[in-house]
């Protein structure tokens, strides 16, 4: 047994971005293995904004910015969704001058501020030896950043749109598909008892995955993806047939947030920019079901078609995870605290052709994970294609 007495280090852990099911099994993985191993955890609250915000000096109440973890306490958060210890978009390399935290206003006063000499001192002042984000591209490549700086990095890769690259899953993407499916199975009664097309918009800011997917297992006939800039009249003639072939007289397409018109653009909700420069998309569901109903009698004998609308938005990511978002998540953890183990350090856990492997954590900044549109998708009927299942990943789309 582990001689818990002498801690043989410092583990920091933390989770950036937006939430899904999945971060609370992820930090107890590595949290109760450490502290069996005799190591000590401390979890950072509000990803990279705790750890900008910590005020060196012992007398400093703290406990906003970090807490020490014990088995007690990620054993109760650990069958639970989001994450216990919250989150943000906060990028400490371009820290908006409103932004800069209290204690530190009069020594950053630029419009932008890069307190990233700040995060390395947070380090060294609380003993961490090994930090471990979790997070998504964004968060994950500040996480680069901190490893080119010297800091020993392992990082876990988590969003629901499984958009990181170099690993073919990403923690919260089958509970955001689960839900898809099972939210979508309700609003068909509807679609189908009123004669409607079903629109439903689904995260996916740049990469198409959770339109893809859920589609392709059958939850509608079409969907438009980011990589993609689509035709509403092919859109709206398509699901004009799909709805006529039907029984029930409806049909269904899964809208990205990310999609874009032919000659169009992105659609945001307002022009506010997080941190890392990402406006708040929302809104293309709405125009794609708006122009699909006046469209709609050019392909219905003059009969305008109703539209239901639905964005599923916060109701994916949250509540607990599904089976694979409890089981990969705690197989993340002990990957990344067998590398800890083994000395070694700027590396992502990942899964790759079905197993559990780590890669250059560089890899997160060196490229786009996106669907291969020419591979995965068919322009001309506006859904997923494929030749043939043999020798995929569990979901069919990996991180090439």
């Amino acid at each position: 047994m582990a001689n818990v007495n002498k801690t043989k280090g410092v583990i920091g852990i933390l989770t950036g971005g937006g939430d899904v099911p999945g971060l609370n099994p992820a930090i107890r993985a590595v949290t109760i293995r450490a502290l069996r191993e005799g190591y000590k955890v401390i979890g950072i609250r509000r990803g990279w904004g705790g750890l900008m915000s910590i005020i060196r000096d012992k007398n400093a109440d703290n406990s906003q910015n970090f807490e020490i973890l014990s088995e007690d306490r990620v054993n109760k958060a650990g069958r639970t969704g989001g994450t216990f210890l919250h989150s943000s978009r906060t990028h400490p390399g371009k820290v908006p001058k409103a932004k800069v935290p209290d204690h530190l206003k009069d020594t950053y006063k630029e419009e932008i501020n890069d307190l990233t000499e700040e995060v390395i001192k947070n380090l060294d002042y609380l003993g961490i030896d090994h930090l471990i984000p979790i997070g998504g591209d964004d968060t994950l490549s500040y996480g680069v950043h901190l490893y080119k700086q010297g800091v020993k990095v392992i990082a876990i890769p988590k969003t629901m749109d499984n958009d990181v690259p170099g690993t073919d899953y990403c923690i919260g993407f089958s509970t955001c598909v689960t839900r898809t499916i099972h939210l979508i199975n309700y609003l068909r009664t509807s679609a189908g008892s009123h004669e409607r097309f079903l629109v439903v918009e689904v995260f996916g800011r740049y990469a198409g995955f959770t339109a893809m997917i859920p589609t392709m297992a059958g939850a509608a006939q079409r969907c438009v993806i980011p990589e993609h800039k689509f035709n509403i009249d092919q859109l709206t003639e398509l699901l004009t047939h799909d709805r006529n072939h039907n029984p029930s007289n409806y049909s269904v397409v899964l809208v990205s947030e990310g999609a874009m018109f032919e000659g169009g653009e992105m659609v945001f909700k307002d022009t506010e920019k997080d941190d890392y420069g990402h406006a708040k998309l929302g809104g293309i569901g709405d125009l794609v079901s708006a122009k699909l109903k006046e469209l709609s009698p050019k392909y219905n004998n003059n009969i305008p078609t109703n539209v239901i609308t639905q964005k599923l938005g916060y109701l994916v990511r949250g509540g607990d995870p599904d089976a694979i978002d409890s089981i990969v998540p705690m197989a993340y953890g002990n990957l990344a605290f067998d590398l800890i183990l083994k000395g070694v350090h700027g590396r992502l856990v990942v899964l790759s052709n079905g197993r559990y492997d780590n890669v250059p954590i560089d890899v997160v900044t060196s490229k786009k994970k996106l669907v291969n549109v020419e591979k995965h998708y068919n322009t001309d009927r506006l859904s997923p294609k494929y030749d043939s299942f043999e020798m995929k990943p569990l979901f069919i789309m990996t991180s090439e």
